[in-house]
């Protein structure tokens, strides 16, 4: 009796173990030690790493939901020390970049959705349901919560935490919570930053760049000349001017006060 169907041309590492009813399509590449559960669905042109652990209804590598895309040959890329939960989806990408990448050490938690052309670096924590459009640039240690939903195009800098339900339509530079809607500035992550080794000093600097940028009322041009200013010649002011010159859809705004805030 025939519990999976894993094509003789997929190349499988050592120690793989491999659940009932699965499904492994050709031009599968899967690292040393991974484990996937029943009921996975793996298509061609996924590169899965090493020691990932894939539950059970995860699709992995599926044409993208892309009117544009005409059937050409295109990869999803996924590192080593990944936990991708129940029902996850991760297109493969279209001819605009060629593959969708995630990196390292992730935990991507149930019905979470990574659409075609998204990049996704190491150690990052995406809550169930969050949802990435396409063409989505995502830093190291980022914590998108629940139902997060990010727009096609955006940049998400590293060490960014957003609230749960949070609609993601502008860029949001590294080192901050974000919340709200529209998408605004919550904070510094502190608490992420001091988890990480991030000396006081240094977060100190990262809050006063913020004021600049988002609590004075400055102009963003204007912004930028004072965080040069007083910070260009550290790494973390570096870091961001680096965010904001290359920022594609805009900013986020700053806080702003809400009638919902009052109740």
């Amino acid at each position: 009796m025939i519990l999976n169907d894993i094509n003789p041309n997929a190349k499988i590492g050592k120690d793989v173990k491999i659940g009932n009813f699965t499904t492994i399509h050709d031009d599968v590449v899967i690292g040393d030690g991974t484990v996937i559960e029943p009921n996975v669905v793996i298509y061609p042109g996924a590169r899965i790493g090493k020691n990932c652990h894939i539950f059970p209804g995860t699709v992995i590598s599926a044409v993208p939901q892309d009117l544009k895309f005409a059937g050409e040959y295109t990869t999803c890329e996924i590192g080593d020390n990944n936990v991708i939960r129940e029902c996850c989806t991760i297109n493969r990408g279209t001819s605009a970049s060629g593959r969708t990448v995630v990196g390292n050490n992730n935990l991507i938690m149930a019905y979470v959705h990574i659409a075609h052309d998204c990049v996704v670096g190491n150690n990052c924590v995406f809550a169930n349901n969050a949802t990435l459009a396409g063409h989505i640039i995502v830093g190291d240690y980022v914590s998108l919560g629940g139902k997060t939903a990010c727009l096609q195009f955006i940049h998400i800098g590293s060490h960014v935490i957003t609230a749960g339900g949070s609609l993601v339509d502008k860029d949001v530079p590294p080192f901050v919570k974000a919340g709200r809607y529209p998408i605004s500035y919550v904070g510094v992550n502190s608490l992420g930053l001091q988890r990480r080794g991030f000396s006081r000093e240094t977060i100190n600097n990262i809050t006063d760049i913020y004021r600049y940028l988002f609590l004075k009322g400055l102009t963003v041009s204007h912004a930028v000349e004072q965080i040069k200013e007083h910070y260009g010649n550290t790494d973390e002011g570096k870091q961001v001017l680096s965010f904001i010159g290359g920022a594609n859809t805009g900013l986020m705004k700053g806080y702003t006060f809400q009638k919902r805030d009052k109740e």
